[in-house]
This record gives structure tokens, C-alpha cells and sequence, in this order.
């Protein structure tokens, strides 16, 4: 004889399981000290903004609920307006801990998780979720404009790795613009290998030339 075990789930159980609460937060830290910047942050459900609160400390901590994603927008005078978008997909044990670095006013900031296939402009998704965050950036602060500035390694052609550069750039505005973000609020430039950050050689000195770079020109 078989058993039948039927699960009944109520209304209430389903939207108690949806509802679980997880506590987000982090540290406001300064990029290249790694010190703590007071900042006013604010946290809001992405895209509605349905949701949201403002505060003013070097850390934080709030709760979510659902499966909304959210995004924390933070400013602190004298440093680049910054934000990332917090997934509850991404919970360990109902906490997600991410911490926010700030980059002083005019300095460049370096794309981390921004993938190219091997000598091609063509952008692997790993790299969508920094991207969203920028297109997150500057849906928030709607009068931003920035530079996106492409760098190679300098093995290879000269005029090659120029053109490989502008390509990179060119294909990081076409990902903004396609989710919103006005052409003419991005500008490109490309360096090709004439501004390295490291001229050792050696792989890791070449990987760490590879980049493309964010520069804030209005916020």
C-alpha cells in the first residue's frame, strides 16, 4: 500500500515565508585608506522606491523583506557619490554584509568586475551586476555625468590597443544607454596602453593595466 503525504501550505505560511526578514549591512570606508567616512545613506526598493530611509553614520544596518532588490546611495562631501544594489537572492543565514567604498572627488574609479573576452570589447555577464549598480547610480542622481576612460597592457600593437580600448568604452555606454541612461551624459576616452599603473613585467602588473576607469565630471 502506497502513503500519500500531501503538504498544504496556507496564505499565511506562503507570505510568511516570502516576508522573512534579512538585515543588510556594512561599513562606509574610504578606497584607498580603508578608514571610515561618515556619509549620509540612503536605501530605497529598486526600482519603485516604495520603501526607503535616510541616515547619517560610517556604517549601517536596516531590514528588507520580500524579494525586492534595493539600492543604498551614499554621499559624503569631499568623496564620489557611490551605490550598490543589494539582491535578497544574496542572504547567508538571513544577513547580507556589504561593505561601501567611497572614492575622493576627481580621482578615477577602477570598474572591478568588468570582464572582456581576451583582446574583444564584448562584456561577459559576471560584469552586469557592477554595471547595474552604475545604471543604479545614475538613475539616483539624475544631473551625474561621467568619463569612462578604457587602458590596456602595452604588449602588441600601439594603434591596435587603442582601438581596443575606445571599443571597450564604447561597449560599456551602449550597456548604460540600453537601460536608460542618456548618451550624453557619458563620455568615452581611450588611452590604449599609454597610462599604465604598473610597469612591471609581469602578468599581474599587465592584468592590473587592463581596465576601464569611471570618472565622475558632475554629480
Amino acid at each position: 500500500m502506497k502513503t500519500i503525504c500531501t503538504i498544504v501550505l496556507t496564505v499565511g505560511t506562503l507570505a510568511s515565508l516570502w516576508a522573512q526578514e534579512i538585515t543588510v549591512k556594512g561599513k562606509i570606508k574610504q578606497a584607498v585608506t580603508g578608514k571610515g567616512v561618515v556619509a549620509k545613506i540612503m536605501y530605497k526598493s529598486y526600482p519603485t522606491g516604495g520603501i526607503s530611509g535616510t541616515f547619517t553614520d560610517s556604517t549601517f544596518s536596516f531590514s528588507i523583506f520580500g524579494s525586492s532588490k534595493y539600492v543604498i546611495n551614499v554621499e559624503a562631501e569631499g568623496h564620489t557619490t557611490n551605490a550598490v544594489l543589494i539582491d535578497p537572492k544574496e542572504q547567508m543565514n538571513h544577513e547580507i554584509i556589504r561593505d561601501i567604498e567611497l572614492t575622493s572627488t576627481g580621482l578615477a574609479i577602477r570598474l572591478n568586475h568588468l570582464i572582456f573576452d581576451a583582446g574583444r570589447a564584448g562584456i561577459k555577464p559576471a560584469s552586469f551586476k557592477e554595471l547595474d549598480e552604475l545604471v543604479a547610480l545614475m538613475k539616483i542622481n539624475s544631473k551625474m555625468e561621467i568619463q569612462l576612460e578604457g587602458h590596456t597592457d602595452n604588449l602588441g600593437n600601439a594603434n591596435a590597443n587603442m582601438k581596443l580600448s575606445q571599443d571597450r568604452v564604447e561597449a560599456v555606454k551602449k550597456y548604460l544607454t540600453g537601460k536608460g541612461i542618456k548618451k550624453e551624459r557619458i563620455k568615452t576616452l581611450a588611452f590604449g596602453g599609454t597610462k599604465p599603473v604598473s610597469t612591471e613585467n609581469t602578468e599581474a602588473a599587465r592584468a592590473l593595466n587592463r581596465r576601464v576607469e569611471m570618472r565622475v565630471l558632475k554629480q
